[in-house]
């Protein structure tokens, strides 16, 4: 992957503001696949994760701490293009 190609993401403090919700959705181009959408506050789609590879790379102890785990590692790799939304 070229430097031009990699992917920069915001800093934590930056996309806590502008994200809304992250929601647990249906992948519309997959039958059974989940996905997890993230909204900014005008309720615009930022962009969208894998659910399982979010929660495998999350890596959440137990159900307790899989929300919080999942919403850190999202907040943590949001796109710096998604300012531009």
């Amino acid at each position: 992957m070229s430097q031009e190609d990699e992917i920069r993401f915001l800093p934590y403090e930056e996309a806590v503001k502008i994200v809304a919700a992250i929601q647990e959705e249906e992948d519309v181009h997959r039958p059974d696949h989940r996905i997890l959408t993230v909204y900014n506050h005008d309720d615009k789609e930022i962009c969208w994760f894998d659910f399982d590879e979010v929660i495998e790379a999350a890596a959440a102890k137990d159900k307790s701490e899989a929300k919080d785990a999942v919403s850190n590692y999202i907040l943590r790799h949001l796109p710096d293009w998604a300012l531009d939304i």
